[in-house]
This record gives C-alpha cells, structure tokens and sequence, in this order.
C-alpha cells in the first residue's frame, strides 16, 4: 500500500518573503469548475445515510440514540433532528472512486458507510480526550450523554465499519477491509502522536507532517480507493488512488490548522482559537517555531512558559490573540496556507497516473478545490 510520507518533503518555514501572500485557492481554469461540488457531496451523503441508519439501528440501546444524537439525527432530548453531521467528503470520496473501474456509484456505498463509521468513531474519542465541548455547533457526545458512552459508542461504531464490509462476503470486500484497518491502526497512530506533542515544547514540522498523515490522511487515502477497491481495480490504481487522498488529506488538515487558529467561531462551531487552548503542536505553530528570528524566539518563550502554567485556562482572550499574533509575524500562518496549497498540488497529480473518465477525475479535482477553500 501507499508509502504514506509526504512527496518531496516539506519546505523550510519562513522563506517566503515576509508580507508575501500565499493564497491556498487552486488555478480556477481547470474542467473541475463545471463540477456542482455541493450535489457531488449531497450525492454521497444521500447514497450512504440510509445504509449507515441501518448499521446505527444494529445497536443496543442506549447506544443507538446517542449515536443517532452524534450523527445529528435527533435533539438530546430524542426529537427529531435536521441532520448536520458534518461535510460528507469521505462518502463523496468513496461513491466516486468506485466510477474509476467503470462500477455504478452504489458499489461503494458499503466502503462509503464503512468509512463514515471509523471517521466518526474517531470524532467521539477525541472529542472526549481533546475536552471539546462543541462539534457541528451543539454540545458533542460526552457532555450530554457521559464519557462512558462516548467510549463505548465510538468502539461499537469501529465494530460496525468491519461488519459492514466483511458481509458482502467477496473477495474484494475483505480487500478493502484490509484497507480500512490499517488506515484506522494509523488514525490512531496519529492521534496518539497528537497527545504527546502537547506534552513537548518542540516539535518539528517533520513530526507534524508525519502526525497529521497518520490523523488525518490515511482514513482519506482510504476513502479515495474503497469504492475502487470494491469495483475490482488492482492494487495498483488503489495505491494510486491512496496517494491522492493522503496528500489530500495533508491538504486539509493544513486548512483545518488554520481554522483551528484564525477560523471564525460561527463557521467552524468551535471557540475563538481552538486550537491555541488545547496546546496543540499544529502546523502554524511547529512552522513558526522552526522559523528562527525574534517572534520565532518570542513564541517559543511564551508557549514554554504556558506549558508550566497552572491558569492557563483562565487565560483572556487577548493573550491567546496575542499568541496567534505572534505566530503569524513568524510566518507560521504563511507557510501553512502554502503547504496546503502544495499537497493539493501533489494529490491533483497522482490523478496522472490513473486511465479514468475526464468527468471522474474532474470530481476528483472538485472534492480538492472544496478542500482548500472551506471556511470550516
């Protein structure tokens, strides 16, 4: 399977020229314009949600309420709910790539649900293990329903990912759970390495790179190729396809680091710099501390220094402000939009490789140009 490293390494921060915009924005004169990017995600969404519902209702009580509260299907009180449960990338990802071997959509809809329920599984356990209170603008699972059932939820919704797959019976099926475990072992691979880096005062953007691959890249990569997978590619257009969305996913967690930081609370539903509040070695932070120069200096004496602080959580807002501030002038924010905006590059290149209809790799394009521009 895909060597899971970033191509070519990532570049040196703080070489760009200081005031020098970075845009994170692809080239827009590419055939992905014409692609309905919304009705590309909806499509994905509409395929899975009644398979995934099915897979939810499988569980005893009270764990299937309080997954159909995760999934936005119903209020904290039982009601009825409108939904929201999140961008649906990950099912878009897997529908389409079943189109790379000429199957309809629907042969990766089981890889689509399968994948949905570890991404998902992820979100309850570092939700609880983050001490994040909001996701998708509403109190997450372990603030209404307990710790508990947040962590017995997320280890039944892993469960449900294999059942899911491991019943179609096929020789493909059991392909792509191969697939889907070992990109999870890597999930948490990366959230563990996560944890301890907030426990550091440095860490190197290698490091960083090789957490947020393992987080975040592995479960899209595996996405990217599931429906493949399913529809009988060979391994060497699943790799291909794998190579894609881990640099897509390198992409957007990049974009994520930025919102964590500079996102506005209304878009993202989570609080004012997110991610400066937990400690997090993110991108921009990791960028400007190996940047060098008097605010690179100024931040690494600040975040030592916070690492040791009893009241950090009472801190105001304008020391967390004057955090990112900091930040920023040491180019962190700069060469994170870069570094998005070069593994989207690389992914869209990996495309390359691959015989498919125009109109497939032009979604594919799509689902990437949405990446980088997202505003949550």
């Amino acid at each position: 399977m895909l060597d899971q490293q970033a191509a070519g390494g990532p570049r040196t921060p703080g070489t760009a020229t200081r005031g020098e915009t970075v845009p994170t924005v692809p080239p827009a004169e590419t055939a992905a314009d014409a692609v309905d990017v919304t009705a590309l995600l909806e499509r994905g969404r509409t395929l899975a949600t009644p398979v995934l519902r099915a897979a939810v209702d499988r569980l005893a009580p009270p764990m299937d309420t309080v997954s159909a509260y995760h999934f936005g299907w119903i209020d904290a009180e039982g009601n009825p709910a409108a939904g929201g449960g999140g961008k649906a990338v990950r099912p878009a990802l897997a529908v389409l790539s079943a189109e790379v071997t000429g199957a309809a959509p629907e042969v990766g809809i089981p890889g689509a649900v399968a994948v949905e329920l570890v991404h998902n599984f992820s979100l309850l356990h570092d939700d609880l293990m983050d001490g994040d209170e909001q996701r998708r603008h509403r109190d997450t699972v372990w603030k209404v329903h307990g710790p508990a059932q947040a962590i017995l939820v997320g280890d039944a919704l892993f469960a449900l990912a294999n059942e899911v797959l491991l019943e179609l019976g096929s020789v493909e099926a059991g392909r792509a759970t191969r697939r889907l475990t070992s990109a999870t072992r890597a999930l948490i691979d990366g959230q563990a390495q996560d944890i301890s880096y907030e426990h550091r005062d440095r860490v190197s953007v290698e490091e960083c790179l090789e957490m947020e691959g393992n987080k975040t890249g592995a479960l899209l990569a595996c996405a990217s190729s599931i429906g493949a997978v399913l529809g009988g590619a060979d391994d060497r257009t699943a790799d291909t396809l794998e190579r894609y969305g881990y640099h897509l996913g390198l992409a957007f967690q990049a974009v994520d680091d930025l919102l964590g930081i500079w996102g506005d609370p209304v878009s993202t539903g989570k609080q004012t710099w997110s991610d400066l509040r937990q400690r997090k070695k993110s991108l921009p932070v990791v960028a400007a501390l190996a940047a060098g120069g008097p605010a690179s200096d100024q931040l690494g004496e600040i975040l030592a220094a916070d690492a040791k602080s009893s009241d950090f959580e009472n801190f105001s807002e304008e020391e967390f402000a004057a955090r990112a501030a900091l930040i920023e002038e040491a180019g962190g924010r700069e060469w994170t939009a870069e570094e998005a905006r070069r593994q989207y590059t690389t992914a869209i290149e990996a495309l390359d490789a691959i015989d498919m209809p125009d109109r497939v790799r032009a979604r594919f394009a799509a689902l990437a140009d949405f990446v980088v521009v997202r505003k949550r």
